[in-house]
């Protein structure tokens, strides 16, 4: 695999109703590299008259595809996990081309997982089924699982192909048409899914692709009057805005939203584990994660040798050309993502914290990319830099004095999205875990995420479930039959 940072851009059409298509008013926008600043990809524009294209697509589309035996909805959701597999390379490098992030994260992590998603819910779709459930005499109940109808999914521009597999899984598992809207940021590898579901016979509308921007594309897709759910991952302001819009139509909501993931270090932690694993926890994807530990409590009493050893492995970590295997953080994913971490850097100082590592810009030949070097700050627990998604390799150190003072602190958050925590004690881990309000608590460990476990949030991290087969019950609705066997009373005695 070549290491160039530089290519040719690339035209990409709108995906509707199993053909890529211009969009009806003919405006196209730059999709940039952001390891290079040069455009990557000319992408058609999809507004309100696209949107509705599209949903009138896979409105046609829905009585044919919900009626297609679950056999045949397996067997297309495993021929695009083979076809996936076989241009793994190819869309890995797109991938790192587009959003920045290191390649051995593409190839392994966002590719690996998505091709296991769609394997998951190809043998998910054979077992969605209701249940028979005992009631009176003379009656017999049962209840079935029937699709919601056409969804909308709008998915953000940290893990395009990844949060493609995520939302797209579960939805046609279970019978869904779809319109799915990437994030301008980065829709390359999103968009180049059609050409795998076209290979693999998903029938035409069943999938629709209209990469645009919130205010108009991902608008009309809120407010159209037939779509029948939404399905959101995004920053919990955004999702506020899309429940709000949704309720007006009582469309289906399903939010994945923002994060500011404690990260705890007790004093009987494995501390290079620790270190290790709290390095992976904030710099995975340049920090670029809502799952991100940028939240890092460590316990008074190992503070200093801690941070000692934080800071002398975190200085070994290379940035450099994610097209590079040993390259362990990237470009951050454009110039407004750049901007804005860049922009916490300047707070941290002004509230007082102490400037432990980075802070400032990659140079040399990394200058013309977005490039932030990690960053380190000891910090108080009610600073901005702590309380705040910054969403970026920046990591806010806390010092905590016992387990009630470091649940306190890790609940104190608007968020509930994820958090860990580090010790050898049994009834520590047990007792924090049950304590901490997050949907993920990971011990001893972190950033590991399985298909089969369902994945989602507390507080204003949003709500309802993606992974596992929990995910199926935001794509589904449940229809209760009631059949009388003859032995109905007759009840006005006529």
């Amino acid at each position: 695999m070549t290491t160039e940072l530089s290519s040719k851009p690339m035209e990409q059409d709108l995906f509707i109703n199993g053909e890529y298509v211009k969009s009806a008013s003919g405006k196209s926008f730059d999709v940039i590299n952001p390891a290079t600043g040069e455009v990557l990809s000319k992408v058609q524009e999809a507004d309100k008259e696209d949107i509705d294209r599209a949903v009138k697509s896979a409105k046609a589309a829905f009585d044919t595809w919900s009626e297609t035996p679950a056999s045949t909805r397996s067997a297309i959701l495993n021929k695009v996990a083979d076809l996936l597999e076989s241009r793994k390379e190819e869309f890995a490098k797109l991938e790192t081309q587009n959003t920045g992030k290191p390649i051995v994260e593409s190839m392994f992590l966002d590719l690996g997982l998505a091709i296991d998603c769609f394997r998951f819910y190809s043998a998910a779709a054979r077992m969605i089924r209701g249940e028979t459930i005992p009631v009176a005499s003379g009656q017999l109940v049962y209840t079935l699982k029937d699709p919601v109808g056409v969804v909308g999914q709008i998915i953000p521009w940290n893990f395009p192909i990844l949060m493609s597999a995520w939302k797209l899984g579960p939805a046609l598992a279970a019978g869904n048409t779809v319109v799915l809207k990437p994030a301008e940021q980065t829709p390359v590898t999103a968009l180049k899914l059609g050409e795998l579901f076209n290979e693999a016979g998903l029938p035409p509308g069943v999938l629709n692709i209209v990469p645009g921007f919130g205010e108009t594309a991902g608008a009309a897709l809120v407010n159209h009057p037939d779509v029948d759910k939404i399905a959101f991952t995004g920053e919990t302001k955004t999702g506020r805005l899309i429940m709000e819009t949704a309720s007006k139509t009582l469309k289906r909501v399903s939010l994945e939203l923002g994060g500011k993931a404690p990260n705890i270090v007790f004093e009987d932690a494995d501390l290079d584990n620790a270190v290790h694993g709290s390095l992976f926890a904030v710099y995975l994807n340049q920090g670029q994660a809502c799952v991100s530990g940028s939240r890092l409590y460590v316990q008074e009493s190992i503070y200093d040798k801690f941070m000692e050893k934080l800071l002398v492995a975190a200085q070994k970590i290379k940035v450099g050309n994610p097209l590079d295997m040993t390259t362990k953080v990237g470009a951050l994913a454009s110039k407004e993502q750049f901007d804005k971490v860049y922009s916490y850097v300047a707070i941290g100082k002004a509230e007082g914290a102490k400037l432990l590592l980075g802070g400032d810009k990659a140079g040399g030949d990394l200058s013309n990319g977005f490039f932030l070097n990690p960053t380190i700050f000891e910090a108080e627990h009610t600073m901005r830099i702590t309380q705040e998604e910054v969403f970026g390799p920046f990591l806010s150190v806390i010092k905590f004095k016992d387990v009630n003072d470091a649940i306190l602190k890790a609940n104190d958050s608007q968020y509930g999205l994820a958090a860990a925590l580090w010790t050898k004690n049994v009834n520590t881990a047990h007792t924090v875990a049950r304590k901490i309000k997050a949907g993920t608590i990971w011990v001893n460990t972190y950033n590991f995420l399985f298909n089969e476990v369902p994945f989602g949030g507390f507080k204003n991290s949003g709500f309802g479930r993606e992974l596992g087969l929990q995910a199926l019950d935001m794509y589904t609705e449940s229809k209760s039959i009631c059949i009388d066997l003859g032995q109905h009373p007759n009840w006005f005695g006529l």
